[in-house]
């Protein structure tokens, strides 16, 4: 009997220890002392959170007076329930008496894993961090009044997708695959959209897209997205350093393509001869373009039967413009990657050449070797946008989380299959005759190149049917040609032009 009491009172005490043991979920997420105090500071996503603050910033001359919205909204699936929550800063002009006809742009960045911190603190909110005039850091860090923002001329909502920024997923069985993918993206980001267009009343509006890198895939898929399943007609898509926008380039193409961007970066180095060095660079590229397409391109395409002096002018004037010497030019058969060209340039002086941005230099552990040890540009932003952006959204907006800001976040895999996107684009052009097109690209991006995104456009509108509604625009800069003083001010200007352009008058009829 005492035995059976005995084996009884273990059992037991076994169960309320089971009992009392946390959960895996709340195991997760410990409360803490400072969670006690302040219930507003959590490390989870608070759907529907949402802060507003005004501000001012004087843009040429003139005070333009804001409110600043940040705050999270659902991501919804067919059934209606929340399954992501989207995080997003939304500036709205407070003297503007007609909103119905004040533009909206919607900024994305890229990644396909990056938030939407990029444009914002770079390029066209009211506030930008502080950096010095050529885009490189300064201590110490933070961020000041924007005087070439767009906000004189359009609101603006900078929106991170899930699992950037403080975007997250709520809903744990919900394969990722509804969101990291080309067409997935498109299709929930499209839904959220639509939500927020109609939560402030912006259905009236002239709408923009603008996205850059990654985000040029994602807004050219969401031009058609938009048109073609929610009925939202656009006046204007903007796409910032782009993609290849899934328009095919192999083999002789892939291999040309690149060189007037690797002409560019000699240039700017110095590599190059002096007749050529003397040049202005925009004088000096076109001759550099009209040789990528009308010799080097063939002469790649033809391969071992090319003839043996044709080959060797070709290797010379190739080696001339890029700055690479004759052998190294042959050995590679006039196909440069990119990664030799960035390790290569500036071997002769224990540097190498940013990715995203050739400018930058960067220092590896020996000068032998194919690629870099590391992208120096990349390492210059993190160093600089991390600080300012959690100083911004949780110190000066008052945005209560103790979530990470996930500059980068974890997005993978992603599923690239079946991109269409750059047709999307065109498509949804010519079926809407109020949708423009503008580019802008930086003369030293080598991630996604400049030339690569004039031939985007090219093979976009093969016939040169729509020719009058698509724009490009050169930089003397990078990736991220806004973080250059002059090219803030230009590029910003080229927005303000796009967006007025792109407006037709009162009662003009979409018609061709």
């Amino acid at each position: 009997m005492q035995k059976q009491l005995f084996t009884y009172l273990l059992v037991l005490l076994a169960f309320i220890a089971q009992a009392q043991k946390p959960t895996e979920e709340t195991a997760a997420k410990p409360a803490t002392k400072s969670e006690d105090k302040n219930p507003s500071f959590k490390r989870e996503l608070s759907l529907e959170a949402k802060t507003e603050n005004k501000g001012e910033v004087t843009i040429k001359g003139q005070k333009v007076p804001y409110r600043v919205v940040t705050g999270t909204m659902p991501v919804w699936d067919d059934e209606g329930k929340a399954i992501a929550g989207l995080f997003y800063v939304y500036y709205e002009r407070t003297d503007v008496t007609n909103k119905d006809e004040r533009p909206l742009v919607i900024s994305f960045n890229g990644g396909p894993g990056t938030a939407s911190v990029w444009m914002h603190l770079g390029y066209t909110s009211p506030r930008k961090l502080k950096i010095d005039d050529e885009g490189y850091p300064i201590q110490p860090y933070g961020f000041e009044e924007n005087p070439n923002s767009i906000i004189d001329a359009a609101d603006i909502v900078y929106i991170d997708p899930v699992n950037t920024g403080f975007s997250r997923i709520l809903d744990k069985s919900v394969p990722t695959s509804k969101f990291f993918g080309v067409n997935a993206d498109v299709k929930y980001l499209a839904d959220w959209i639509n939500t927020f267009v109609g939560r402030n009343k912006r259905w009236a509006s002239p709408k923009f897209l603008i996205g850059e890198s990654y985000g040029t895939t994602r807004v050219s898929g969401l031009s058609l997205e938009l048109q073609n399943r929610h009925w939202m007609y656009l006046n204007g898509v903007i796409l910032v350093s782009p993609t290849d926008l899934g328009i095919k380039r192999e083999g002789p193409t892939s291999a040309a393509l690149r060189v007037p961007y690797m002409a560019a970066t000699a240039w700017y180095h110095k590599k190059l001869a002096a007749d050529l060095q003397s040049k202005d660079l925009t004088a000096y590229l076109p001759e550099v373009e009209a040789f990528t397409v009308n010799e080097l391109m063939p002469a790649i395409a033809q391969g071992g039967v090319l003839n043996a002096d044709k080959k060797k002018e070709v290797i010379k004037k190739l080696a001339r413009y890029i700055g690479i010497g004759e052998t190294e030019v042959a050995r590679y058969s006039m196909t440069i990657p990119f990664d030799y060209f960035w390790k290569e340039l500036l071997r002769d002086k224990g540097k190498t050449v940013g990715r995203l941005d050739s400018r930058y230099i960067g220092i590896d552990k020996l000068d032998a070797g194919d690629n870099p040890d590391y992208n120096a540009e990349l390492t210059s932003w993190e160093h600089s946008f991390t600080p300012a952006i959690n100083m911004y959204l949780r110190d000066e907006l008052g945005y209560k989380t103790d979530l990470n800001y996930y500059i980068f976040g974890p997005t993978f895999p992603w599923d690239n299959t079946n991109n269409h996107t750059g047709d999307d684009l065109r498509q949804a052009m010519m079926q809407n005759p109020y949708l423009h097109l503008l580019v802008q690209s930086g003369y030293y991006d080598g991630a996604c190149d400049y030339f690569n995104a004039k031939y985007n456009m090219w093979q976009m509108d093969p016939a040169g049917k729509i020719q009058d509604r698509m724009f490009w625009e050169g930089y003397r800069s990078g990736h991220m040609m806004y973080l250059r003083k002059e090219d803030l001010a230009t590029s910003n200007d080229h927005l303000r032009a796009f967006i007025k352009k792109s407006i037709p008058k009162a009662g003009t009829p979409a018609k061709f």
